[in-house]
């Protein structure tokens, strides 16, 4: 079996996603799963087959476009006369076979099999009993994130993987609770949407479960009141999928300078420190789709000759009141926004604020 060039996949993928027109061209960003969104943002043909490749890594990437191509639908001969002959190298590779055979033979015991009996040659692994977690005695089937962002997941099928990341508990506009996590395994990350306080306050950060009962609505993949959530032993992750796990709950958020807020007008999350000067009453603003009004709350910082508006929204503007007048503040996960070319800052869901202690100097002298 011949090695896949992965100068020749990146030419061929250039070539198909030349020929996708401009709506596929954008359906086929939305469609990848697990793809940061600051990287789908502007990014131009000519770019995107690299930022893929190096995202998902050569042979992850060309089952990912795979099944992409599948759901745009693009299925046109000079589209399948590219791809095919990658994804059937990388389908017929006997190494990975090998690696998934390894990979089931290292996993725990399910409940109801016996361990020992798997050592002894020749015997015949005890049938697991009939439970909720089955169906006609059938274990859920334990399925890799990545193929799990390749080909969606069932209701039968579970995934296990260690909490890099957990935000903060939200609320919906239907006063429903729901935080994200950043999961990884040995082949992948990906964000789970978990709904309710209870699997908050259970699931840790560090920690390996099994999620077993998850739903996919959507770009996101579900943990719900019907889902079973176990702890199990520690899952090795890399640590390419521990970083891709975390800017996936916390996107990138630069430290960034006034000056360049200002001048640039970055598209993305930013960090930026400075010193309050002025801190605004509570106002209650009409927005679009709510019909409640929500609150708003704004502050001036001041970084050197530079100053800029800063509006915090909903229940962000509960952090404001940790805030105090001629003290350095460190703000993050900051959205840039640009008005009558006025431009200032808004918090996000992920919006930090963090008091920046001051060091004193020592002074030391010399005998």
């Amino acid at each position: 079996m011949s090695k896949i060039s992965e100068e020749d996949w990146k030419r061929d993928l250039t070539i198909i996603l030349e020929d996708l027109s401009s709506a596929q061209f954008i359906k086929m960003k939305e469609c990848l799963r697990g793809f940061p969104q600051v990287l789908k943002d502007s990014r131009s043909r000519e770019e995107m087959p690299g930022k893929i490749i190096e995202f998902y890594g050569k042979e992850k990437s060309i089952l990912e476009m795979e099944r992409v191509m599948e759901e745009i639908p693009k299925r046109n001969d000079l589209v399948q006369n590219l791809l095919k002959p990658y994804v059937q190298k990388v389908r017929s590779k006997p190494e990975k076979q090998q690696h998934e055979k390894k990979r089931r033979r290292e996993e725990e015991p399910e409940e109801g099999t016996s361990p020992a009996a798997d050592q002894l040659e020749g015997s015949q692994p005890v049938k697991k009993p009939k439970t909720r977690d089955s169906q006609d005695g059938k274990a859920p089937w334990r399925k890799s994130i990545f193929d799990l962002k390749s080909s969606g997941i069932l209701e039968t099928e579970e995934i296990v993987g260690k909490v890099v990341k957990k935000s903060e508990l939200l609320t919906s506009t239907i006063k429903t609770f729901y935080f994200f996590l950043g999961v990884a395994d040995e082949t992948a990350s990906v964000k789970l949407m978990v709904c309710g306080k209870d699997h908050h306050r259970q699931i840790k950060e560090g920690s390996s479960y099994i999620f077993r009962n998850l739903t996919q609505d959507g770009i996101y993949v579900k943990v719900n009141a019907s889902s079973k959530v176990s702890e199990t032993k520690p899952v090795i992750v890399p640590e390419e999928f521990e970083r891709e796990a975390e800017r996936l709950v916390y996107p990138e958020s630069p430290l960034t300078s006034i000056k360049d807020i200002k001048s640039s007008r970055p598209q993305t999350h930013v960090s930026v420190k400075g010193t309050v000067t002025e801190i605004y009453p509570v106002n209650k603003v009409k927005v679009k789709h709510k019909e409640k009004k929500t609150n708003q709350r704004s502050f001036k910082l001041s970084q050197e000759d530079e100053e800029i508006s800063v509006t915090m929204w909903d229940e962000a503007t509960k952090l404001i009141k940790y805030l105090s007048v001629g003290h350095v503040f460190l703000l993050e996960y900051m959205k840039p926004n640009e008005y009558r070319e006025k431009v200032s800052l808004n918090s996000s869901k992920f919006t930090k604020i963090t008091k920046v202690q001051s060091v004193g100097i020592r002074k030391v002298t010399r005998d």
